[in-house]
């Protein structure tokens, strides 16, 4: 039964050169024993900083597999705790990067909605110290997912996951990483799910027209 490994917060914000342009970061998540509130387009507690580009309603939440975890630890030879992706949720027996874009989980009393992959950037190579992270992380193709917030409520380490509903299509998170990051299908094939993509989203299929 899928269920929720950990809940990460970035309790304290990260600075220094490798940063970006907002010169500080909440990337740094770390586990939670309590319960934990997710609502107003947030996870209590947890700080964001570029804006431009993480949080708000389509990037609320960020979740990544013990699965995925795993497996870069074995690619890069050391432990990488839950939170090491900047993700607010680490999960189990969830295989993400095949969810569907537009499925909804139940976790607590929370309803969250599958939005769109996580595109790597240079602050993500910083904070592990990896220069050449962004290229590897678009190799694998193990993205994890942003999400979006249905129903706000409580979460915990330990709730069970439940996929409550799946759209009909079959665009997947992994290929919607693939198009937008030129290693899979053309940006047309993602039509299918285009209603349940994020505006931005939307209009970059509509661009490849």
């Amino acid at each position: 039964m899928p269920q929720l490994l950990s809940v990460n917060i970035a309790t304290e914000v990260r600075t220094g050169d490798w940063t970006g342009d907002v010169g500080a970061t909440g990337i740094d998540k770390r586990g939670v024993p309590q319960r934990v509130r997710i609502f107003d387009d947030h996870v209590d507690g947890d700080h964001v900083m570029d804006t431009t580009h993480h949080g708000g309603p389509y990037k609320a939440v960020y979740a990544y597999s013990h699965e995925d975890t795993m497996w870069w630890e074995t690619k890069i030879g050391r432990g990488l705790p839950p939170g090491s992706f900047g993700e607010n949720l680490t999960t189990a027996g969830l295989d993400i990067n095949h969810a569907r874009i537009g499925e909804r989980w139940r976790i607590g009393t929370v309803v969250l909605q599958v939005t769109e992959p996580r595109i790597p950037c240079r602050v993500f190579a910083g904070f592990w110290e990896r220069p050449h992270l962004v290229r590897e992380f678009t190799e694998a193709g193990r993205s994890g997912t942003y999400l979006r917030i249905i129903e706000a409520g409580e979460v915990r380490a330990g709730d069970r996951i439940v996929v409550i509903s799946r759209p009909d299509h079959d665009v997947t998170v992994a290929t919607a990483f693939a198009a937008r990051t030129g290693t899979g299908p053309a940006r047309a094939s993602l039509r299918a799910a285009y209603d349940d993509f994020p505006p931005k989203w939307q209009a970059w299929v509509d661009a490849g027209n």
